[in-house]
């Protein structure tokens, strides 16, 4: 081939070297298209399977300041931001036979060692729910009365593993609300936490505080405000029970104070009122020896309706260990005056209260009095 313009002759190899370059030239000089992007907000999954709901029963996140957890128990967190817990549903397996902890059993062991009548009454509940259920979940229209119940459910048959293997619940910091009325797994869901279906949720409030191993616990509104409120009652309570010895029984007072309060022998009768009532004060609040609110109130509480009798020997036997009085013996066993008094406080206690005693308690009396009348 012969270029006119030059009038030399081609190769074929410069014939496409030509054709390769206005193809890109073309494709460099070829304005870019403008792309449109749709930035469309959406919620996650999980909360649109929140909205809407009713929110007087939730699954929400259990901590405990007094016990550490990295930190995240001063930010009312029991997971690090993000991080979620996922479980199924709890199986066990005897000789080969699997059974899901549903709640939804009317013969699971929990039921049968219930009495005649409350046996009788759950397993009415149980049907009644499981009749809902199936109607819900799979058009099968069933009467509770039936003696053939459990032959004619479908879906929510305690041998239907495909059925509960599937059921798992998902918790994060965020509280997951529970609406029973409206969503047939959230009814499933709320049977299995409150039979122990779920290891990480405890059925209740209280129940996490016994346990203290759970990281979420089911809220009821009613049976949570009641539980919440529980240390504000006993604390109301050992207040009301301070004030009244502090306007009326100054001596009770005194002693209760040297029972309660690990540093007892701070106290003697020269301490003015004011001030055991402001330590007093301090430690129902928790804010003295023991920190923990409910205890430190209970026990103020429980040393406040002890015998005046009682209160004084606690309180001469708590002073008369710090000042070696009492000794402790390599046995683990209390010494006074070289005879055995006992292994704990109330073992002392029952012994001085003995009339056979009672030499040996005036005496215990007279030696630790020596130092409350400095």
């Amino acid at each position: 081939m012969v270029n006119k313009k030059t009038n030399k002759k081609e190769t074929t190899a410069d014939v496409v070297e030509k054709i390769v370059e206005k193809v890109v030239e073309k494709v460099i000089d070829k304005p870019k298209a403008t792309q449109t992007i749709n930035v469309k907000k959406d919620f996650t999954l999980i909360e649109k399977y929140q909205e809407g709901k009713n929110q007087n029963i939730a699954i929400r996140v259990y901590f405990d300041q007094q016990n550490e957890n990295m930190g995240l128990e001063y930010y009312s967190m029991s997971l690090f931001e993000g991080v979620v817990h996922e479980e199924e549903l709890t199986c066990l397996e005897i000789n080969g036979i699997k059974r899901y902890v549903t709640g939804l059993n009317e013969f699971a062991p929990e039921v049968k060692k219930l009495s005649t009548g409350a046996r009788d009454a759950k397993i009415k509940e149980i049907r009644k729910a499981v009749a809902t259920l199936e109607a819900d979940l799979a058009a099968n229209i069933l009467d509770p009365e039936d003696p053939e119940f459990w032959n004619k459910v479908k879906l929510l048959r305690h041998d239907n593993h495909e059925f509960w293997k599937k059921i798992s619940i998902r918790v994060g910091n965020e509280p997951l609300y529970l609406d029973p009325s409206t969503d047939p797994y959230d009814l499933i869901k709320l049977y299995a936490i409150e039979a122990g279906g779920f290891s990480i949720i405890a059925p209740s409030l209280r129940a996490a505080k016994q346990r203290g191993s759970y990281k979420f616990y089911l809220d009821k509104l009613e049976d949570t405000v009641s539980s919440r409120t529980e240390i504000s009652k006993i604390r109301n309570k050992a207040l009301s029970a301070l004030s009244t010895m502090y306007d009326s029984n100054a001596s009770k007072l005194f002693y209760v104070a040297k029972v309660v309060d690990a540093d007892s022998v701070q106290y003697n009768r020269s301490v003015a009122n004011d001030v055991i009532y402001e330590n007093m004060d301090n430690y129902i609040h928790g804010h003295g020896t023991d920190s923990n609110k409910r205890r430190s109130a209970q026990s103020f509480l429980d040393a406040s309706r002890m015998e005046m009798q009682d209160l004084k020997i606690k309180s001469a036997i708590k002073d008369a260990v710090f000042y070696n009085f009492i000794k402790f013996g390599a046995d683990g066993t209390y010494f006074y005056q070289s005879g055995r008094v006992g292994k704990t406080t109330e073992d002392m206690l029952q012994y001085f209260k003995n009339p056979i005693n009672e030499e040996q308690l005036v005496k215990l009396l007279a030696d630790v009095e020596y130092y409350w009348n400095m």
